[in-house]
């Protein structure tokens, strides 16, 4: 059991590992098959696509892991939280087929745009349907099926966006973006046929199937704060291409520079000074089971010792990753993009994405402990934060506002949770 979190984690890591390769295989095919500039417009529609997704798993996944870690009915927790998420799906489908427009249009200002967000509402049962099942395994701590599953979902992408993409692109670029999106529904579906072949006895009674209320209240008591704290994310970053779209226009910058600025900083910029997250991120999902289960039998000081022990590993990696893109970012840069664009928004952002690495094991130390409200303030904050300063600094330093907003509500945020953490710990001794 001691070295439970050390084995998941190492799992994980491995699997990460050639799930960001890949997935920056496939970010690499599709910005050179594109262009930055198309990237950039593909890239103003991924918050819309991230808040309709947290909107429609609600925080379920979370509170399947941690409830099914407690030994509860996983087959009833899992039929309850597909009945509560495939409803809201059908909402979100819904309310995308009469919005679409008016949001690429009036608040995007692309048309371009209109069919990538009809997409986004035919992969979200599908995306929803993986995560549950993902959940089951995480909680079980049985980390191979997600990282097999994973490293196939991106295999499939990958190859369908090697063969197709370059066809698809001769019909225009709103279709192009479509496809990207609706490529999800292949590899969600790949991984949905894996997990049940894996589920043992996965043949579910008419008891198992009926909806239980106390299943549902159990899940949304955790869920709901915690998808509180991803939505107020995901609206920040809904918001972002919104507020920096309409300041830069206001402020004279042309449509061209826009979209090209946008698409160095979400296309190259942060895909490279995040890939030490796949790391951290591997972390955080090993550490969830494994701190709500010692939580909840009260070992306090094992709780905090494994706390410790993952923002130390997070540090271990974080730590040479920074110096790297703070003292010789174009070597990566050209390596893995083969480009030297955005240089100086990477030497700016490094330093403080240090504090980003350790963010996501602190904050899923506090969902585990039954803290989600505490990291929904947190997330709060930094959001109104983040989304003022990207507003107020945007008329005055351009798309350096952008970089600066980001920078502030990763500082904010990571001190606010990690503070959090150490008061519940010792409230609770």
């Amino acid at each position: 059991m001691k070295n439970t979190l050390i084995k998941s984690t190492i799992i994980l890591v491995i699997g990460g590992f050639f799930t960001k390769i890949l997935g920056m295989i496939i970010k690499i095919a599709t910005t050179r098959t594109i262009g930055s500039t198309n990237y950039g417009l593909y890239a103003m529609i991924m918050p819309t696509m991230m808040l309709l997704l947290s909107i429609s798993q609600l925080g379920l996944p979370t509170a399947l892991n941690v409830l099914i870690a407690k030994n509860n009915n996983a087959k009833k927790l899992i039929t309850a939280s597909l009945i509560i998420s495939l409803t809201i799906d059908l909402l979100m489908i819904i309310f995308l087929i009469f919005s679409a427009k008016y949001i690429s249009t009036n608040l995007l200002h692309e048309k371009k745009l209109f069919l990538g967000l009809i997409s986004i509402g035919l992969i979200l049962p599908f995306v929803s349907i993986s995560n549950m099942f993902r959940s089951y395994f995480f909680a079980k701590e049985r980390m191979l099926p997600h990282v097999v599953t994973n490293i196939l979902e991106d295999l499939v992408k990958l190859i369908t966006i090697i063969i197709f993409l370059p066809i698809v692109l001769k019909q225009g670029i709103e279709i192009t973006i479509a496809f990207i999106i609706l490529t999800n529904i292949l590899s969600e579906l790949t991984s949905i046929i894996i997990f049940l072949t894996l589920i043992p006895n996965f043949k579910a009674s008419k008891n198992d199937i009926k909806p239980s209320k106390k299943e549902m209240k159990d899940l949304l008591k955790i869920a709901i704060p915690t998808t509180g704290s991803r939505i107020i994310g995901s609206i920040g970053y809904f918001l972002e291409p919104i507020i920096v779209t309409y300041v830069l226009y206001k402020v004279g910058y042309s449509n061209n520079y826009i979209l090209t600025e946008y698409g160095i900083i979400n296309g190259y910029v942060l895909p490279l000074i995040l890939l030490p997250s796949f790391f951290t991120g591997a972390l955080s999902q090993a550490l969830i089971p494994n701190v709500s289960k010692n939580y909840a039998k009260k070992n306090y000081n094992l709780v905090q010792r494994k706390i410790k022990q993952a923002i130390f590993y997070s540090l271990l990696i974080g730590i040479p990753a920074t110096l790297l893109f703070t003292l010789y970012p174009n070597i990566p840069l050209k390596l893995i993009y083969n480009t030297n664009e955005g240089i100086n928004y990477i030497k700016f952002l490094a330093p403080i994405c240090l504090l980003h690495y350790i963010q996501s094991p602190i904050a899923s130390s506090l969902q585990a402990m039954n803290k989600a409200k505490v990291s929904l303030k947190g997330t709060f904050y930094g959001t109104l934060l983040r989304t003022t300063l990207l507003f107020c600094l945007s008329f005055k330093f351009g798309m350096w506002g952008l970089i600066i907003a980001t920078c502030s509500n990763i500082a904010f945020v990571t001190i606010f949770d990690y503070i959090n953490v150490n008061k519940a710990l010792k409230k609770s001794k």
